[in-house]
C-alpha cells in the first residue's frame, strides 16, 4: 500500500476544502475566518487577564485605529484593516521574531491566502497609502497590547513597535479580552456592516 501525499489542505467548520498552497476564493467562509481567529491567541497566549487576547479582537482594534487616524477611510478601507490578519485563521498567530526565522516560505502562504480572501470579498489591492495605514494602525495595536497585556515597558515596547498613538478611549477599551464567543460575534457583526452582501 502507497502512502498518501502530504496534505496540504484543512477541512473548515462550514465544510469546505482549503488548499494552504492554492486557496481558492470559493473556499473560503467569513463564518470560518471568524471562528478560526477567535481562537488564535496574539503574543502565543502570554497576555494578562481571564481569556487569551485573540486575533479576532486584534483585527477589531486595528479597524478602529486606522479609523481614528484616518477618519475618511472607507468601509473597504475598513474591510481591509479588519481583514490584515485574517490568513491566521488557519496558520495562526506566529510572532514576528518566529516569522523572520521560517522566512519567506511562510510569507509566501500568508499572502496567497489574503489575496484568496480579496478576490472572495471582491477587495482590490489596497493602495500604497492604504498599506502603510494597515501598518501604522497595527504597530499603534501592538505597542497598546504589548504594554496592556504582553508585560512590556511602554520604552521596551516603543523600541519595537513605535510610540504610543493618541487613541480615544472608546478604541483602548477594544484591548480588554473577551471570551472567544464573544470575540467572534464582534468580529462577525464588523464584517458584515463593513461587507453587507
Amino acid at each position: 500500500m502507497s502512502a498518501l501525499p502530504p496534505r496540504a489542505w484543512q477541512r473548515m467548520l462550514s465544510g469546505r476544502r482549503l488548499d494552504l498552497l492554492d486557496p481558492a476564493p470559493r473556499d473560503i467562509e467569513i463564518v470560518d475566518i471568524a471562528h478560526g481567529l477567535a481562537r488564535v491567541a496574539r503574543w502565543n497566549g502570554q497576555t494578562r487577564g481571564p481569556h487569551v487576547f485573540s486575533v479576532a479582537q486584534h483585527s477589531l482594534l486595528v479597524e478602529a485605529a486606522g479609523r481614528h487616524l484616518a477618519p475618511g477611510c472607507t468601509d473597504t478601507e475598513g474591510l481591509e484593516l479588519l481583514l490584515h490578519d485574517a490568513p491566521e485563521y488557519v496558520v495562526g498567530d506566529i510572532i514576528s521574531p518566529l516569522k523572520a526565522a521560517i522566512g519567506d516560505a511562510y510569507r509566501g502562504v500568508e499572502l496567497r491566502l489574503l489575496d484568496a480572501m480579496r478576490r472572495r470579498f471582491n477587495l482590490p489591492a489596497p493602495s500604497p497609502a492604504l498599506t502603510r495605514l494597515v501598518k501604522r494602525a497595527d504597530r499603534a495595536a501592538a505597542h497598546l497590547e504589548a504594554v496592556r497585556l504582553a508585560g512590556f515597558a511602554p520604552e521596551e515596547a516603543e523600541l519595537y513597535f513605535g510610540g504610543p498613538a493618541d487613541l480615544p478611549e472608546a478604541v483602548v477599551a477594544l484591548a480588554e479580552p473577551w471570551p472567544t464567543a464573544e470575540a467572534e460575534v464582534r468580529f462577525l457583526a464588523r464584517f458584515r456592516a463593513l461587507c453587507p452582501q
